[in-house]
């Protein structure tokens, strides 16, 4: 893979991170790439949309806000956690039937919070816990079992399955388990972008309409107050984005272009000032839009993370 970001520290680069990154257009062509766009990677939560767009099209009565979460990576604050506990509710369950495993908030304010409180870690504060809630709630719609809604032969990965293979083009190259538990679709990089191009470009009505809509009107919900998530989103309106755990990230424009990025070594500070520099090559935003992650010493910045290319 390519170096695609430096870490400067006192005007020495003292890091660097490869990756690979691609570029489709509308039709779902590349059209630009960084390294190799074949090179297959488990796009873990970046996988999300495509899981909830199977969900709707099982008879997943969600919408709006609630839909958002379902397709979250989210932070745990208050309202994420409250609107978990609602889906369960429209499904007639309880907390115990979520099979999350029991975590602290991902924000680390929200983390302190329970703390604080004498918290420990719980099932509903996993980021993935709006997305089970959802799994659970479309078992629920189909009178099918909920005790496996994980196994990879449930109706309900099947059909999720089926859409992911339908949106990237082909089936997945390699099934794992993703953090969460639920099964994992592994794809090369150029068609995961082309599927979230193809969700992006969902014609008025349809269900990936009905998703695109939920996530960019509340995409606080997908992510949290503080995630720099929500920052892209509010920088580039309309911009579908969702990032995945190991350094993935996504992003669908309204114009059907979408991009896609996976740094190797799994860190996140270059994760999204590359995304910005990949968005600047292609017009898409303000002039300095790229804003590097600042490098501390002292407490005090004497350097940054920059994109390489």
């Amino acid at each position: 893979m390519d170096v695609v970001a430096e870490v400067v520290r006192s005007g020495l680069v003292e890091s660097r991170h490869r990756g690979v990154a691609v570029g489709v257009d509308a039709d779902g062509e590349v059209t630009w790439s960084l390294g190799d766009p074949s090179t297959v990677v488990f796009p873990r939560s970046a996988n999300k949309p495509f899981q909830a767009l199977g969900m709707l099209r099982l008879g997943l009565p969600l919408d709006g806000a609630d839909l958002a979460l379902a397709s979250a990576s989210h932070s745990a604050e208050p309202f994420h956690v409250d609107g978990v506990r609602s889906i369960l509710v429209r499904a007639g369950l309880d907390e115990s039937a979520l099979q999350t495993p029991p975590s602290y908030p991902l924000d680390g304010h929200e983390h302190a919070e329970v703390l604080r409180r004498g918290g420990t870690r719980d099932p509903l504060f996993m980021d993935c816990s709006g997305k089970h809630a959802a799994m659970l709630l479309t078992c629920v719609t189909n009178g099918w079992s909920t005790h496996d809604y994980l196994d990879p032969e449930h109706p309900l990965q099947v059909g999720i399955t089926e859409t992911f293979t339908e949106l990237v083009g082909g089936p997945p190259d390699a099934v794992g388990t993703d953090g969460c538990g639920a099964p994992l679709l592994a794809t090369p990089l150029s068609h995961l972008a082309r599927g979230i191009g193809a969700l992006r470009r969902g014609a008025p009505g349809s269900a990936e309409a009905r998703l695109v809509s939920a996530m960019t009107e509340h995409p606080q919900w997908v992510s949290g107050t503080r995630r720099d998530d929500l920052a892209l989103v509010r920088d580039v309106p309309g911009a579908l984005v969702k990032s995945g755990a190991e350094s993935v990230l996504v992003v669908g424009l309204p114009d059907g272009r979408a991009f896609a990025l996976k740094i190797e070594d799994g860190a996140e500070r270059p994760l999204f000032v590359v995304m910005r520099r990949i968005l600047e090559l292609h017009g898409v935003g303000a002039p300095g839009l790229v804003r590097p992650p600042v490098v501390l010493g002292g407490g005090q910045p004497v350097g940054e993370v920059r994109p390489a290319f």
